[in-house]
């Protein structure tokens, strides 16, 4: 069967037999895929530990019909060990690591997404910023990447200049008066400004903003994702905001 290299994250895996686990990999240049990684639970498992969520490998597979099979790995950021010390870097991570297997389920190639992955959990590993402020951030642009970028200033139906109190998740972002309609919410200007701050990556100003405003900010966020994948992304019941 063919062999294939690739960097890929370890996004999730599940129990397979008594001594092997499913992984499932976003790939840098294959998007998602899923093998067998076996014989990884067995204590003396070459590379069992290299296949734990939140890890970023250079792993070489080999085609299967159903499932690849992993052969080699080597780590090439051990990401998933640096979160795991910290619980709510942990539970952040672990929504990341969702949303990202939701949102490649049907696209391949996905380097896009695989590089903001990587980059999201590079960030929590750094330990630079706030959890929740990071998940946010990478919620938000993993959406844009996904061709579902939310508007915080102009008006997302008529393109009216901003910035507007009205926010409808359906509408995309912040309406007008002309163009809200029931079932808009009016959170705060500086929530608003912070989910802009935090989509275009201003740190600093996502940084110095209030508490409050980071848990309104985080609801709409949540609102947002779940309309676009048309579920709920059960890791986000995990998170804890600090």
């Amino acid at each position: 069967m063919p062999l294939y290299r690739d960097a890929a994250i370890v996004l999730r895996t599940q129990k397979l037999g008594e001594a092997d686990r499913i992984v499932t990999l976003l790939t840098r240049r294959r998007g998602l895929v899923r093998a067998v990684g076996k014989g990884v639970r067995r204590t003396k498992s070459r590379f069992g530990a290299r296949l734990e969520p939140g890890m970023v490998i250079d792993a070489q597979l080999y085609e299967g019909r159903s499932l690849d099979t992993v052969t080699q790995v080597e780590v090439l950021a051990p990401y998933g060990e640096r979160i795991s010390r910290d619980y709510v870097s942990w539970t952040a991570a672990t929504a990341m690591l969702e949303t990202a297997e939701r949102l490649t389920e049907n696209q391949d190639p996905a380097m896009a997404q695989f590089n903001l992955l990587a980059g999201g959990l590079a960030t929590l590993a750094g330990g630079e910023h706030e959890p929740g402020l990071v998940l946010d951030a990478y919620l938000l642009r993993a959406l844009s990447v996904a061709g579902w970028a939310p508007s915080f200033t102009d008006c997302a139906r008529c393109g009216d200049p901003g910035p507007h109190r009205a926010f409808n998740v359906a509408a995309g972002g912040s309406v007008c008066p002309s163009c809200r309609t029931p079932g808009s919410v009016a959170p705060a200007l500086a929530t608003l400004e912070l989910l802009g701050a935090l989509l275009e990556g201003d740190w600093a100003t996502a940084d110095a903003s209030l508490s409050q405003h980071r848990r309104e900010g985080s609801g709409l966020v949540t609102a947002f994702l779940q309309w676009h994948l048309e579920r709920g992304v059960r890791s986000l019941r995990l998170v804890e905001r600090s």
